[in-house]
């Protein structure tokens, strides 16, 4: 049995090596160069003081190579888990459903169990190594610029690791995603047993799942520091007037260096969002005035935030939900399998 799902997966194993390969040598090549241009920036060793290098090393790679890179490494992570569910996971089962196949196999030795083991172990398995070793190769190459930006550096052309956009491409996360799409595509392929509808709806569930996730789930995850300060006018860098009653949105700058930040709120002495009405000072041409009245308000500062150091536990959270949900996913594969005359 392990043979023959070997011999049926061997097409997708060579072409998935073979984009591995170009991968790597892709990365590195230009991950030595862009370790090189940290290290002459003045960041290999620094761990303090080292904002303004960092900031610089980060505008350099503004619009260059190395952008196109970064974000080049994202959208291999996002679409590796995605084409995985899509083109591994869906028709595995699905495809010999359809074609009763599964027949032959049935009627020898290999009870259904032990044929959807071998499937499911597998392939599984080979999706799993497949994102954990273009993650690990991406992380690699991306950590100058991750440990620039932990450092204090602007994000200028890129976000820090903690951001939605940059975590799902870091870490342990890919092995989970992966993970997740290929057994939710074999289980939807098993439940509607045609391969192209199990596909369709294998990109639907797992795109949504990628937006809600980031969106309500792993903001929660850990519970997130909050910090309540003075508003410091000079650091205002929204102000905005609306409506007939001219209420006022106020936001000062908030820097979380390497940090994700979840809001930034002006809230007034009693812990109310400030929402003005604006005075006449802030109506008029007079930018001083304005501030001098918004001071003179008294208004706080309130930043929630997941700190750097929480990289790690949130990664390891994440991948274990996505890791369960494709356990679970596969338990139900296995029993629509035994059940099926």
């Amino acid at each position: 049995m392990t043979w023959m799902t070997w011999r049926q997966f061997r097409a997708q194993a060579i072409v998935a090596g073979a984009l591995i390969a170009v991968i790597a040598v892709v990365l590195l090549v230009s991950g030595l160069k862009l370790a090189s241009a940290a290290n002459a920036a003045g960041l290999s060793g620094c761990h303090a003081g080292c904002a303004a290098d960092a900031s610089n090393f980060i505008d350099s790679l503004r619009g260059g190579i190395y952008q196109m890179l970064f974000y080049g490494g994202i959208g291999i992570l996002y679409l590796a888990p995605a084409l995985i569910g899509l083109f591994w996971g869906a028709p595995l089962i699905a495809r010999e459903l359809e074609a009763g196949t599964y027949r032959l196999s049935w009627s020898q030795s290999v009870t259904r169990t032990r044929w959807t083991v071998a499937k499911l172990g597998i392939v599984g398995l080979a999706a799993v190594v497949t994102a954990g070793l273009i993650s690990l190769m991406v992380s690699w190459w991306a950590s100058p610029i991750d440990d620039a930006l932990s450092l204090g550096g602007t994000n200028g052309p890129v976000g820090n690791r903690l951001s939605p956009l940059v975590f799902a491409a870091r870490g342990v996360a890919p092995l989970g995603y992966a993970a997740f799409a290929f057994a939710l595509g074999v289980t939807l392929g098993v439940v509607f047993r045609r391969t192209l509808p199990a596909m369709a709806l294998t990109l639907a569930v797992f795109a949504a799942v990628q937006v809600l996730v980031p969106t309500f789930v792993r903001p929660h995850l850990i519970q997130p520091d909050q910090v309540t300060r003075p508003l410091n006018p000079a650091a205002i860098d929204t102000l905005e007037i609306s409506g007939p009653d001219a209420q006022m949105t106020v936001l000062a700058s908030a820097n979380v260096p390497g940090g994700w930040l979840l809001s930034n709120q002006t809230i007034t002495p009693a812990g109310h969002v400030f929402t003005g009405p604006a005075t006449q000072a802030c109506i008029g041409p007079n930018s001083t005035a304005c501030t001098n009245w918004i001071g003179s308000q008294h208004l706080r500062q309130q930043v929630t935030y997941q700190p750097a150091s929480r990289f790690w536990p949130l990664q390891w959270a994440e991948t274990g939900i996505y890791l369960a949900l494709a356990a679970g996913l596969g338990l139900i594969c296995g029993w629509r399998v035994r059940r099926r005359a």
